[in-house]
């Protein structure tokens, strides 16, 4: 006999979440990870305006990340899981049976949330064709997903992209059509200041952004390009690329959010402050979504406060000249930000009730508080740098959403 153990009411706290087609194709669907392991897949329900919920499936497990991957000629998303098991697990969700299919289960460390074992960090190519996980510390690896010739799908051994006394912020894949993948990392090198105990090194130490390339043709994976960023650098979230946009990353910290990509200069704009918020104080971005349609893309940036700020960017043959941020709306802190493409955001909330919002406007107005790009390099990283550039504003009720 065996004993499984459920609660009476079941967490809804979200730690995770990830929008796709899973059950069908140009199906509009969230996928969540709850505290405490269960994986729900819900559905927004036309008739009623709330998110319903398709299926929930405990996992008994603590879910660290997860991501949509398409695979290449697929028309549904899998959905790529790491958890405290020290596994990278791919489920399809199976439609006529209502529940999660596994797919793949690659082991790849220890049990347990630990620093050195990947999967704080997920991050899956838009072209379906490779993951990499990262741990807080040191260790990335990257899969390769593929089909044999039956048309089963495949997984490669993991490629190792470590670096030694490196602590990893964020990762994301770039868009770069169907060139060899590529993923951005950001990265702080404390080589230098855990051997300096006067503490002029950790000063010193510079964040970087880095890109690291998988090359399909001779299978191993490279450092390919490594730029320094501010020091309070804590989100990315990538570009489109191809014709669509102009490829690269948006580097979210405090007070400033920047356009960054190989080759490029770098294009900065300050986020609009509340009037009244102390200039010394920075103002920190903690979550970005992206919105991509054929012909438009824009990204909200929440900031720790909950103000919604609408990045877009101007590019041409030139690249990128312009970064434009302008206040959007004001709602709670979020843990995950999702937008549909069929104009709905779902924010699960660090603490409270989840809500799902509808798109009333795309935040053109021209009384918005907005922002353009700043050239001035005797501006700091900090918050007086920016309080003497950034437009204030006012917390108003919802207006686009």
């Amino acid at each position: 006999m065996h004993f499984v153990q459920f609660t009476l009411n079941p967490p809804a706290a979200v730690v995770a979440a990830a929008f796709g087609s899973f059950s069908a194709g140009r199906a509009q669907e969230v996928v969540v990870a709850r505290q405490g392991g269960a994986l729900e897949l819900l559905r927004p329900d036309e008739a009623t305006g709330r998110l319903a919920t398709v299926a929930s499936t405990a996992t008994f497990s603590c879910v660290r990340a997860l991501c949509a991957v398409r695979p290449t000629g697929a028309a549904t998303d899998d959905v790529a899981v790491a958890s405290d098991a020290g596994t990278l697990t791919v489920l399809r969700f199976d439609a006529a049976r209502g529940a999660w299919t596994r797919i793949h289960c690659e082991t790849f460390g220890k049990t347990g949330c630990r620093r050195a074992v990947p999967g704080q960090y997920l991050a899956a190519d838009p072209r379906g064709r490779a993951v990499m996980v990262a741990a807080v510390e040191r260790t990335k690896l990257v899969y390769t997903l593929n089909r044999d010739a039956a048309g089963a799908p495949t997984i490669s051994s993991p490629l190792e992209a470590h670096k030694a006394r490196c602590v990893v912020f964020d990762v994301v894949a770039l868009d770069v059509g169907f060139d060899n993948p590529c993923f951005a990392a950001l990265e702080l090198d404390y080589g230098d200041a855990d051997a300096d105990a006067s503490g002029e090194a950790a000063r010193d130490a510079e964040k970087v952004l880095t890109y690291y390339e998988l090359d399909l043709g001779l299978n191993h994976v490279t450092r390919r390009w490594s730029e320094p960023v501010a020091r309070t650098a804590n989100v990315l979230a990538a570009a489109p690329g191809g014709g669509d946009g102009p490829s690269g990353v948006l580097v979210c910290g405090e007070n400033w959010v920047a356009f960054k990509h190989e080759g490029h200069a770098e294009v900065r704009a300050p986020l609009p402050r509340r009037a009244g918020f102390p200039a010394a104080r920075g103002l920190l971005a903690t979550r970005v979504a992206a919105h991509r349609q054929r012909d438009l893309f824009f990204f909200l940036v929440q900031s720790e406060l909950g103000d919604l700020y609408k990045v877009t960017l101007a590019w041409g043959a030139a690249g990128v000249t312009d970064v434009r941020v302008s206040v959007f709306d004001t709602l709670f802190p979020a843990s995950a930000l999702c937008i549909t493409r069929n104009g709905l955001l779902y924010a699960a909330a660090e603490a409270g009730d989840h809500a799902l919002f509808q798109f009333r406007g795309v935040g053109d107005g021209a009384d918005d508080a907005a922002a353009g790009a700043v050239f001035d390099p005797s501006l700091g990283d900090d918050g007086p740098g920016a309080a003497k550039v950034a437009p204030a504003f006012r917390p108003a009720p919802l207006r686009n959403l």
